[in-house]
């Protein structure tokens, strides 16, 4: 990624985050329909609950997948999205800048 473009750093971790936050919700839909429903409103009127945020903080580095480890250095996470270790740190710079705990 190019930092020395703010714009473009900007709008690259907005598609990561809508990506990921896409993800987590059809997970959590799964699990919890009630919860999803409730962190699907959140993130449409553009303000995830402090427990929704904290949610997606955990999912998200609990779903890290690629770390560049083999398969003897570390476990193997599997799920139908790709997730790097930049894709979680830009998850949680974009909610503290909306005033979440991380």
């Amino acid at each position: 990624m190019d930092d020395s473009n703010p714009q473009k750093t900007g709008d690259q971790r907005r598609g990561t985050v809508e990506r990921l936050v896409r993800a987590w919700l059809a997970e959590t839909e799964r699990h919890d329909r009630d919860a999803a429903g409730e962190a699907r409103a959140g993130w449409e009127r553009g303000s995830l609950s402090s427990q929704a945020a904290q949610d997606l903080a955990t999912w998200v580095t609990a779903r890290v997948t690629d770390t560049a480890f083999n398969e003897d250095e570390g476990p193997y996470v599997e799920g139908d999205v790709r997730i790097t270790p930049a894709d979680k740190d830009a998850v949680h710079r974009w909610l503290r800048s909306r005033g979440h705990p991380v």
